[in-house]
């Protein structure tokens, strides 16, 4: 599964629901067959429940969107939390230039004179723009931590044109003009 946006909540009182994409391009997945719901973002495909869209659209910095079944207020606050995707046989195909946060976790991060800055581990939005988080091995003077409570090196760089020079997938590396003091 493919995990696409969170709800935040419900949206008036006729099962709206108010959504949280994670990408740019959420009125791309008004076209997919059903819509995908879980509690938790990393839950195998049998623990998604599979939705019909009734509508969505645009509103304010997100999504709204009402499903079948879902008619009023009390229906869309027992969704609000929950994660919403699609297996990735569902999803539109994305441009040349575009990529499913997915796509870029685990991908390895170098500059422009080949040097590792780690491994993508999640994705930020920020508003502006979407930053890569990246963690490297740091031992004791790492400034975070990773799931396993290890220390880690962790670098924020802006996944924005003038500083993602090359995604390549295939290689699993991405290509940054990012200084290694910054």
């Amino acid at each position: 599964m493919v995990v696409l946006g969170r709800i935040v909540g419900p949206y008036g009182v006729r099962g709206w629901v108010h959504i949280h994409p994670f990408g740019d391009d959420p009125l791309a997945w008004k076209a997919m067959s059903g819509w995908w719901l879980s509690k938790d973002e990393g839950a195998p495909a049998v623990a998604w429940r599979e939705y019909s869209l009734r509508d969505c659209k645009l509103h304010g910095d997100g999504l709204v969107a009402c499903f079948m079944g879902i008619e009023d207020r009390n229906g869309a606050e027992a969704l609000q939390g929950l994660y919403m995707g699609a297996p990735r046989e569902a999803l539109p195909k994305p441009s040349a230039d575009e990529f499913y946060w997915v796509d870029l976790l685990g991908l390895e991060v170098v500059n422009a004179e080949g040097e590792s800055y780690g491994t993508v581990v999640r994705l930020l939005e920020t508003g502006a723009n979407q930053v890569l988080v990246v963690h490297a091995a740091a031992g004791e003077s790492g400034n975070a931590k990773n799931a396993a409570g290890e220390r880690v090196r962790e670098r924020l760089i802006p996944f924005i044109a003038n500083v993602v020079q090359d995604v390549d997938q295939a290689h699993s590396v991405i290509r940054v003009a990012w200084g290694a003091d910054w």
